[in-house]
């Protein structure tokens, strides 16, 4: 694994594009199995997370190659065979148990492996197993493997057991060429969601109601192959946001999917942010409102109330993280509530050891008093990316030499992070 030696205390200042989304690119990739023939992928980030699925695709049958630098062709010759999956590669990647609804359309009886990711505690699949049931595919647990089953499966009515972006897309995916008509309740409307029925919908699917929490599908006997760019990543928006913050600096970020930052933005400016919002422009594949946010040094104050995520359309909850390194500089103490994960909050007192002053109250909670004055430190990454990429911004504002270790998390989900923000002034270095 790579290591990360960063000379903080700088100030950063010019334009960064924010790239396109991981959880839309590993979802849509999830979904080529059931699609014949040649698909390509346009705006396609080159991060490991992505890495390991093309690696899993391709162990399956399918044909993969980068024909540019952000440009992906697939193509499926129905030649799908299970028996040498790249188990390596699935058991690192929690995204890979979208193959249990994806592939439920290509067999009707098969097996998976295990799935990883992040160490955030205890991840269930129940609502997985739960809402692929309401369609009649069992899913069984044993010995670390998925057996998956079916028998007379069909479109039907069901409430998300809960409102999951995972869970909800492995419905999806397993409804869209099921006979009849399925509708999911209390479906996720969040943007990797949105991204996904935007896609399957221009591959052929019928999909109404993308955008809110009531989605209904009718079944089509197949998909077609189609070219499809990949929508920007709000997350990484947010994460430049907090370097730009943390480290006291003008910065301009382009391509914000502003739906899911405008109640970020809302804390940001009730704390004091000053930034400049451009007007709206369309995404690439005309589905997205995005704007240019340039953020402007400001004095902070520590919002009025507990900072908390909640599904879509509430605070992002992979941005909640990202608020830890802003609220080491706001004046004030602000309650942080992180009840979606039981072990995340654990990773914010890491910050302590850059100066944060980061209390832990109990599994899902910690107070955050500011403003600190960070200071450098040699901290190992955490199993877990937005925990991993705040030390990173923390380091940013740290004046003097941070060395970042085992930068796998990171790399997981933002691509050449290092030259991008070098670009801007930083100085860091990875070195293996």
């Amino acid at each position: 694994m790579a290591n990360f030696i960063i000379n903080g205390g700088k100030k950063l200042k010019g334009t960064i594009k924010t790239n396109s989304a991981k959880n839309s690119a590993v979802a849509i990739l999830c979904a080529l199995p059931m699609i014949k023939g040649k698909t390509i992928l346009t705006h396609m980030p080159r991060i490991e997370e992505v890495n390991r699925i093309i690696e899993i695709l391709i162990s399956i049958g399918l044909k993969i190659n980068w024909t540019g630098q952000h440009t992906l062709q697939a193509v499926n010759h129905d030649k799908i065979n299970l028996n040498h999956i790249n188990k390596k590669s699935y058991e690192k990647t929690r995204s890979a148990i979208l193959l249990i609804g994806s592939l439920s359309s290509v067999f009707k009886n098969f097996t998976l492996p295990k799935i990883s990711g992040c160490k955030l505690g205890k991840r269930t699949v129940t609502p997985h197993i739960i809402a692929l049931n309401h369609l009649g595919i069992k899913v069984k647990k044993i010995n670390n493997l998925f057996h998956v089953s079916q028998n007379q499966t069909k479109g039907s009515s069901f409430t998300m057991y809960e409102s999951g972006d995972t869970a909800t897309e492995n419905a999806i995916l397993a409804s869209v060429q099921l006979p009849g008509k399925t509708e999911i309740n209390l479906a996720s409307s969040n943007y990797m969601v949105q991204d996904l029925c935007y896609f399957l919908i221009k591959a052929g699917a019928k999909i109404k109601g993308v955008g809110t929490t009531k989605l209904q599908i009718t079944g089509v006997k197949k998909l077609k192959h189609i070219n499809y760019p990949i929508m920007p990543d709000p997350i990484e928006s947010m994460a430049f946001i907090s370097i730009a913050i943390a480290t006291a600096s003008k910065i301009k970020i382009t391509g914000c999917p502003i739906e899911f930052l405008s109640l970020e933005l809302e804390k940001l400016r009730v704390m004091g942010q000053t930034m400049n919002i451009s007007r709206i422009y369309k995404s690439t594949n005309h589905r997205f409102d995005l704007v240019d946010i340039e953020i402007i040094p400001a004095k902070l104050n520590a919002l009025p109330d507990k900072l908390y995520a909640r599904p879509f359309p509430g605070l992002n909850i992979d941005n909640l993280p990202l608020f830890l390194p802003i609220l080491t500089q706001a004046r004030g103490q602000t309650l942080v509530h992180d009840w979606v994960y039981e072990n995340r909050v654990v990773y914010y007192l890491e910050l302590n050891k850059l100066g944060a002053n980061v209390m832990l109250h109990n599994a899902n909670q910690v107070t955050v008093t500011g403003p600190t004055k960070l200071k450098p430190a040699e901290i190992i990454c955490p199993p877990a990316l937005r925990p991993a990429i705040n030390l990173l911004i923390c380091m940013l504002g740290a004046k003097g030499k941070s060395i970042l270790r085992h930068s796998y998390s990171i790399d997981r989900g933002y691509e050449n992070i290092c030259e991008r923000l070098n670009k801007l002034g930083a100085d860091i270095k990875k070195v293996d």
